[in-house]
């Protein structure tokens, strides 16, 4: 018990001489700032009294402050005007969402017959009329009655393709997906050709569209097969002065009733700007907007789809056609479109070869009238 109360005495004394050392070590530090601030190496700075203050602040208080005087005025900022001053710091920023202008779709495909073919070619045969009968007396001898006949369609078909490239860099640092772009902008563009084609395309490495093929002002039965049938409204490029509504109506009234059940009108939004405007005599509108989503407008109780590859009103124009399109025009397409990704052929650029096989062809012309502005 003696050793250890001696042991805590000279603890505490070594504490103390510890403590000495460090007031002897500041009083050295002490004498030698005396030292240089005697020998002018250093200015001895005293805190200013209250209410005094600096030279550079009243100067800012009183020029700019008070007077709005910015010269002499040290400015300094960290901005993004310019590249230098912070501009480098601030990232670009790109919107994700990449806008586009709408292409106008033919609509033809929702409306007409859609098959899929599983070879190259591809034929439909079309009967061209019933089984005649006849009567006869209960023990009469029974003649023999004409066989219908058969008339063989073949749509006329051609292949779409489309081939952009794009780099290999450009694929890798895009801040969008390319590929999946490249693949709507084909198949935009797709649908918008085959469309046309419907209406008014050749037959010639493409289908044949239904304002293409034959047509006559005779009626169904005086019409060989594939003629379609219009009806001339009396004036060129123009409907009749008096009474104009009365050619939509005889244009509906001239198609055979089996056919009007799922008959649409079809014409562009100019024809059917001037179609609206049309009352009936005791001034209500012939035509009908839609009340509900995705449903047509209607025309006389038949759905109107609008199509901008129809022809505008104009001289010996088809401005308007009405029809079983469903009956009347078939498309055959192969398949789907297939999409080839070639990062071979053309390096550094990868190429998507993209291609659609498809026809198209009126294969009932008596479910189809047109009216002609002559």
């Amino acid at each position: 018990m003696v050793e250890v109360k001696a042991d805590a005495l000279e603890q505490s004394f070594d504490a103390f001489e510890d403590e000495d050392d460090g007031v002897a070590a500041l009083k050295a530090e002490l004498e030698t700032l005396k030292a240089k601030i005697a020998a002018g190496v250093i200015q001895a700075q005293r805190p200013a009294l209250d209410g005094v203050k600096s030279i550079e602040a009243a100067s800012f208080v009183d020029q700019y402050i008070r007077r709005g005087i910015e010269a002499g005025l040290e400015t300094k900022a960290v901005g993004s005007s310019t590249d230098a001053i912070g501009g480098y710091a601030v990232p670009e920023e790109i919107d994700r969402v990449i806008d586009e202008t709408l292409v106008a779709i033919s609509p033809i495909r929702s409306i007409a017959n859609v098959v899929k073919v599983g070879s190259a070619g591809y034929r439909k045969l079309i009967t061209t009329g019933g089984t005649p009968s006849g009567w006869v007396g209960f023990e009469a001898a029974r003649p023999e009655t004409n066989t219908p006949g058969f008339t063989e369609i073949v749509p006329a078909s051609g292949e779409l393709y489309a081939n952009p490239a794009a780099s290999q860099q450009m694929l890798d640092d895009a801040m969008f997906d390319v590929e999946k772009w490249l693949a709507h902008e084909i198949a935009t563009e797709f649908a918008r050709a085959e469309g046309k084609a419907f209406v008014s395309g050749t037959g010639t490495n493409q289908p044949l569209g239904f304002l293409s093929s034959p047509n006559a002002a005779t009626v169904d039965s005086a019409r060989p097969m594939g003629t379609l049938q219009f009806l001339g409204t009396g004036a060129p490029g123009a409907f009749p002065a008096s009474n104009p509504a009365d050619k939509l109506i005889d244009l509906v009234q001239t198609l055979r009733s089996p056919y009007r059940q799922g008959a649409v009108f079809v014409m562009n939004s100019a024809t059917a700007a001037a179609v609206r405007k049309f009352k009936t005599a005791d001034g209500a509108f012939m035509f009908q907007p839609s009340l509900a989503a995705g449903q047509p407008a209607t025309l006389l109780g038949y759905p109107l789809i609008e199509a901008e590859d129809m022809p505008d009103i104009a001289a010996n124009s088809l401005s308007i056609a009405f029809g079983n399109f469903k009956a009347g025009y078939v498309i055959a397409e192969r398949n789907a479109t297939t999409i080839l990704r070639d990062p071979y052929t053309h390096k550094p650029y990868v190429h998507f070869y993209a291609t659609k096989r498809i026809g198209g062809q009126v294969v009932n012309s008596e479910s189809i009238k047109l009216l002609k502005f002559a």
